[in-house]
């Protein structure tokens, strides 16, 4: 396989990807405004979704798909996870109640209504002060060293549900 200044020459030159040299879309003609956003970069701006402007969320990466998943499509998942390891729904809906400061009624309610995470979170009456006892690891990420706070308060989520899989006592679980 030999280099040359274009890339890859030889059988293998066929098979390898080309690197794009652009980094942004770049506008279709030179009178559009420079300051304006590029057509599909949705990165680092603000009041990304139309259906719900009044959220705010200012953070410099790419907005991930989990976001805007309806927080009752994942929900059942949780529930089937703590099942299949012998705990219960009401200790679920408990765990999530502590963490965000939903009732059962305002839990019940935010899933009738299809909410995306983004909205579930903005909307939780308060979280748990203790928040910042969460720590370990969910799927090879450090909870504590997440930077987004949405995604944070997700594998915050994740990780409260994964102890109580694990059948780890409830006092230990809620951080009591």
């Amino acid at each position: 396989m030999a280099l040359k200044r274009g890339g890859i020459s030889g059988p293998q030159a066929s098979f390898w990807p080309r690197r794009r040299t652009m980094c942004w879309p770049q506008p279709p003609n030179k009178s559009v405004n420079p300051t304006a956003r590029p057509a599909g970069l949705t990165a680092g701006y603000l009041n990304r979704n139309p259906h719900q402007p009044h959220l705010f969320r200012p953070h410099p990466g790419p907005m991930h798909n989990i976001f805007t998943t309806p927080f009752a499509k994942v929900y059942p998942l949780y529930v089937q996870k703590a099942e299949r390891k012998g705990r219960t729904k009401g200790e679920v809906d408990q765990v999530i109640c502590w963490l965000t400061g939903y009732d059962a009624a305002g839990l019940q309610r935010a899933l009738d209504a299809e909410r995306d995470f983004e909205t579930f979170f903005h909307e939780a009456p308060a979280m748990h002060p203790n928040t910042s006892l969460i720590t370990g690891v969910v799927c090879g990420v450090r909870v504590e060293d997440v930077e987004d706070p949405l995604m944070q308060k997700i594998r915050w989520l994740d990780k409260l549900v994964d102890e109580l899989a694990k059948a780890k006592a409830m006092e230990k679980i809620l951080r009591q």
